[in-house]
C-alpha cells in the first residue's frame, strides 16, 4: 500500500480492463472509490462513484490537483483497504482536478463534498499513503493493535484451532 504509483503511457484494451475489473471490485465491495494501488497495480489509476444510484462512474488517469480551496472540512472517511475503520479526516473542501480518461483526452473536475474528499483520499493511495495517516499517532497505534488482532483471530479460524 505504500508503493508510489507510475503515470499511464499506454492507453489500450488493457487499461480499459483494469478500470472495468476495478469498477466491479469497488462495486462488489461496496465502497465508493478505488486506487489501482489497492488491487497491487501500481499505476495512476483510480475509480469512483459517489452516486446514490451507482451509475455515474469516474474514472481520473494520471491524476492531479490543479486547485484546493483554503476552507477545510472535516469528513469521516473509511477505506477498502482498512476494513470497519471510519474516522474523520481534515482535508480543502472543494479541489479542482485535472486528468485523462482512458482514451487518454485530458478534462477538469471542481468537486466539492464526498466526491471532493474521494478524488484527494484516492490520490493520496497513488501517493502511497492511506487516510489512517493523517490520525493522531494514537489512534494509528489504536487501529493498528485492532487489525493485529482481527489478524490475529483470522488465523486462528482458519487453522481450526480455535
Amino acid at each position: 500500500m505504500h508503493k508510489i504509483a507510475k503515470p499511464v503511457a499506454v492507453f489500450d484494451e488493457r487499461l480499459k480492463q483494469l478500470v472495468a475489473d476495478m469498477a466491479d471490485t469497488m462495486y462488489d465491495a461496496p465502497g465508493v472509490g478505488l486506487a489501482a494501488t489497492q488491487v497491487d497495480v501500481h499505476e495512476q489509476v483510480i475509480v469512483i462513484d459517489v452516486s446514490d444510484t451507482g451509475k455515474e462512474l469516474r474514472v481520473l488517469i494520471n491524476p492531479e490537483i490543479i486547485w484546493a480551496s483554503e476552507e477545510m472540512q472535516v469528513y469521516d472517511e473509511g477505506c477498502l483497504s482498512v476494513p470497519g475503520i471510519y474516522d474523520g479526516v481534515e482535508r480543502p473542501a472543494r479541489v479542482k482536478a485535472r486528468a485523462v480518461d482512458t482514451d487518454g483526452k485530458s478534462f477538469e473536475v471542481e468537486a466539492d463534498g464526498l466526491l471532493a474528499v474521494c478524488i484527494q483520499h484516492e490520490m493520496d493511495h497513488l501517493k502511497g499513503k492511506v487516510f489512517v495517516e493523517y490520525l493522531s499517532p494514537l489512534k494509528r497505534n489504536r487501529i493498528k493493535t485492532k487489525m493485529q488482532k482481527e489478524e490475529r483471530e483470522l488465523k486462528l479460524q482458519k487453522s481450526g484451532t480455535r
